[in-house]
């Protein structure tokens, strides 16, 4: 269906002109019948929609089993093509009769229909079997461009180098992984906003194509990809290769898609990192992490379910023993998190329920009444026996936080018997999506989402009341880590970097478009970082290491605490939706 400077066949040509009748008339194998390259014509729709025609061609994929498209791709057969490298041979059947089977010539007569921009023979009045023929050669697929991909549309091709799965948000959901070329980074992590990111993840997301399951259900059982079935030691994680695509072009639901005549050859490249090692020189290891939504009902096993996250008391359990397992792993002294349930600080809290879930040695940071009406809130917790809180804690909730908005929380430590302290501030800014947006707190089309003005006001303010806490005798600096929901190169880490703050994940790892091995966020096919651990001046020299430890981002949400597949009971994969961030400094 792609423009064409070429013409057709004389004979083409002629079956054309033909009265509709003659075009109709099914007629018996071999007789004249429309190329199927006419059919689908030389733009994006079918210049003969809403006729009838009689094609003829060889059944390719059968999908009319329970579950399938209803229906089955026909492709001309190699030597009765046009010769046309623009113009696509295939076209998908839609039908439940039961006639043909792959490997079969076929006589249809049908009418030609758009659905959803795929062009299909459709009111299928008649199927002849014509015996069997070779199937087409796959056409070979080297560049993932739309107007590429359209003149192969439902015919057999092959991939002819390894693709990289880019996301899988709808493994479970529909059997689909997306692919790529290579990872895809969001563009804002590496360029500043405007016109040429927004331009970078438009081209991103064109140059895409979904591995599907060949079949149409909701929710499949089992669950396709990997082969085997996903499951907590049989996982697919984003940035693993895959080989030996072959199969039916497919268009559907607005996205290019290949259903497989066989499985592929999954390759997994990204496997599963061990937690970071501790430096051997004295230090004070700091973690943060997005619980994303830790709600314990009413503490008590009741009050089910909440606002957020685990909707009984026995996901909940299961949520908890996996945030607590990815929590202590890495053996942090103090723990920064995010997306923690904002109810206070009694033995029936979110937070003191972690706190005695993490062990007998765990503490948390309390400040009550000051932490705002958001349903979330950032927290502190610590190991007292190695790690002293020392000033009172304070939240920022004047101001633009004083009415919405999560109050950063700052709180100063020091290491069991020494004299040097840290003092570290957690903030979460508000999220990209767009719901209840108004004026400039609208999506720009600069790559930054939604909320970026206030995001960006709110990064101005934590510099502001950073700058007015009281003094603190033999400070090492300052920490600020969280989840600032804002990539690298977007206004609010501007703002920080300009306050004389470091990334320091990025400072040890650059994040480029070609390569960015720590982040801590996929989203729609991208990933980088929300979350962050940003050393002021003083501090940066003392910093050691930071990263980012990919347990969350790369694995299918599917293998969440919700669905408590096999093997992810006490696991830390995709114990949340963010990765952590880790970072080891020397006082």
């Amino acid at each position: 269906m792609t423009l064409s400077t070429r013409c057709f066949s004389a004979f083409a040509l002629i079956l054309l002109l033909l009265p509709a009748s003659h075009v109709l008339a099914a007629g018996a194998c071999g007789s004249p019948a429309t190329p199927i390259s006419a059919v689908q014509g030389q733009g994006d729709t079918s210049p003969l929609a809403g006729q009838g025609v009689t094609v003829e061609g060889i059944l390719t994929f059968d999908a009319r089993m329970d579950g399938g498209f209803s229906g089955f791709y026909l492709q001309q057969a190699d030597s009765e093509t046009d010769n046309n490298p623009e113009t696509s041979e295939a076209l998908f059947v839609y039908t439940r009769k039961k006639t043909g089977e792959p490997g079969e010539r076929l006589r249809v007569t049908a009418s030609v229909k758009e659905f959803h921009g795929l062009t299909e023979l459709a009111n299928v009045r008649s199927i002849t079997a014509c015996g069997s023929a070779p199937l087409p050669r796959a056409q070979v697929l080297t560049l993932l461009w739309p107007n590429a991909l359209e003149s192969f549309e439902n015919m057999r091709v092959k991939v002819a180098q390894p693709l990289t799965i880019i996301d899988s948000w709808n493994l479970a959901r529909y059997g689909e992984l997306t692919l790529a070329a290579g990872d895809q980074v969001v563009p804002t992590e590496y360029l500043q906003p405007g016109p040429q990111a927004a331009q970078i993840s438009h081209r991103n997301r064109q140059q895409r194509l979904l591995l599907d399951d060949g079949r149409g259900v909701r929710q499949p059982n089992p669950i396709p990809w990997p082969p085997g079935g996903l499951n907590g030691k049989n996982t697919v994680r984003s940035g693993d290769k895959i080989h030996e695509l072959l199969g039916i072009l497919d268009y559907r639901f607005g996205a290019w898609r290949l259903q497989p005549k066989k499985p592929p050859v999954f390759e997994p490249v990204n496997t599963r990192p061990p937690a970071p090692a501790r430096p051997e020189d004295p230090h004070v290891r700091v973690m943060t992490m997005n619980l994303e939504n830790y709600f314990n009902g009413n503490g008590e096993g009741e009050g089910f379910p909440t606002t957020r996250g685990a909707t009984t008391a026995p996901t909940l359990e299961i949520q908890r023993r996996r945030l607590v397992e990815a929590l202590r792993r890495p053996d942090p002294d103090i723990l920064a998190v995010t997306e923690l349930e904002n109810d206070g600080y009694s033995d029936t809290s979110a937070i003191a329920q972690l706190a005695r879930a993490l062990g007998p040695q765990w503490a948390f940071v309390e400040t009550p009444g000051a932490d705002g009406s958001d349903q979330i809130r950032t927290g502190l917790l610590y190991r007292s026996d190695r790690i002293v809180a020392e000033t009172p804690a304070e939240r920022l909730n004047t101001g633009l936080f004083s009415q919405r908005g999560r109050p950063p929380l700052a709180q100063t430590f020091r290491p069991e018997g020494q004299r040097i302290s840290i003092q570290i501030v957690v903030p979460h800014l508000k999220s990209k999506s767009c719901r209840g947006a108004k004026g400039d707190n609208r999506d720009r089309n600069d790559g930054q989402g939604c909320y970026a003005k206030r995001r960006t006001r709110a990064a101005h303010a934590l510099v502001e009341w950073i700058e007015q806490l009281p003094p603190i005798p033999d400070l090492a600096g300052t920490l600020i880590t969280g989840d600032l929901n804002s990539y690298f190169q977007e206004e609010p880490l501007q703002v920080l970097q300009h306050a004389g703050f470091t990334s320091m994940v990025h400072h040890f790892h650059p994040c480029t478009a070609q390569q960015c091995d720590h982040y801590t966020y996929r989203y729609k096919g991208e990933k980088g970082s929300l979350d962050y651990a940003l050393a002021s001046a003083a501090l940066k020299a003392r910093v050691l290491e930071a990263q980012t430890w990919a347990i969350n981002a790369d694995e299918p949400r599917a293998l969440g605490y919700k669905n408590n597949l096999p093997g992810t009971t006490a696991s830390p994969w995709r114990s949340s939706d963010h990765n952590p961030v880790i970072i080891d400094i020397r006082l």
